[in-house]
C-alpha cells in the first residue's frame, strides 16, 4: 500500500514565490501519492474549514509542511493552521491520537545563506535550534519526526535561474526521501 502524503504548503502568497512554488511542481510531477493542500489559495482572508483540515490528515500517512522560513518559524498561515487544526482531543489531549504514528516531515527554504545559522552568523542559532518548538509540536501529537529537508540561501541566490535550480534539488531530495517511506 502506497504511504498517503499531504502536503501542507504555507506559503502566504504562492503566486511570487520561484522556491517554494517550483519545490511544489515538482512534488505534483513526482509519482508519489500526495495531496497538496495551498493554504495562501485556500483560507486567504477566511476562518480555516478546520473539519477539511483534518479529514485530510486522518487520511494521510505523512505530513509535509512546505514553507519559507519567516521570522525564523513557519509564517502566519501556516502558524494559523496548526493553532486551528492540531486541536486539543483531535491531535493531542484525552482523545486526541488521531496523528498517532504517523510521519512528521518539515521541507523549507530559507532565505539566508547556511554561514548565518550559526553561532557566528547574524541569525546566532542553527537551523535545528530554530525548528525545536516544531520538533516539540510533533512528539505532543505523537507523530515520527523525520529529519527535515531544507534549502538555505534563496534570497543570496544569483538570478531566478539559480534559485530555481536550487528548489529543484531541493525537490529531489524530498521526493527521494518520500518514496523511501512507501
Amino acid at each position: 500500500m502506497a504511504n498517503k502524503i499531504l502536503v501542507i504548503s504555507g506559503h502566504p502568497n504562492l503566486a511570487i514565490s520561484h522556491a517554494n512554488k517550483t519545490i511544489l511542481k515538482e512534488l505534483e510531477k513526482s509519482k508519489l501519492n500526495l495531496e497538496i493542500r495551498d493554504l495562501g489559495a485556500l483560507y486567504p482572508y477566511k476562518p480555516i474549514d478546520v473539519a477539511a483540515e483534518q479529514s485530510a490528515l486522518v487520511k494521510a500517512d505523512t505530513l509535509v509542511l512546505q514553507f519559507p522560513f519567516h521570522w525564523y518559524s513557519v509564517p502566519s498561515p501556516l502558524t494559523r493552521w496548526i493553532e486551528d487544526v492540531i486541536a486539543y482531543n483531535f491531535a493531542y489531549g484525552p482523545e486526541g491520537d488521531k496523528l498517532k504514528g504517523k510521519n512528521f516531515l518539515l521541507s523549507f527554504t530559507t532565505g539566508g545563506p547556511a554561514d548565518a545559522y550559526t553561532p557566528l552568523g547574524y541569525n546566532h542559532f542553527t537551523v535545528a535550534e530554530f525548528v525545536k518548538p516544531l520538533q516539540q509540536t510533533c512528539y505532543l501529537i505523537s507523530m515520527n519526526f523525520l529529519e527535515p529537508i531544507y534549502s538555505q540561501g534563496m534570497n543570496t541566490a544569483k538570478g531566478e535561474e539559480a534559485v530555481i535550480k536550487k528548489a529543484k534539488e531541493h525537490a529531489s531530495r524530498l521526493i527521494k526521501t518520500l518514496e523511501k517511506l512507501s
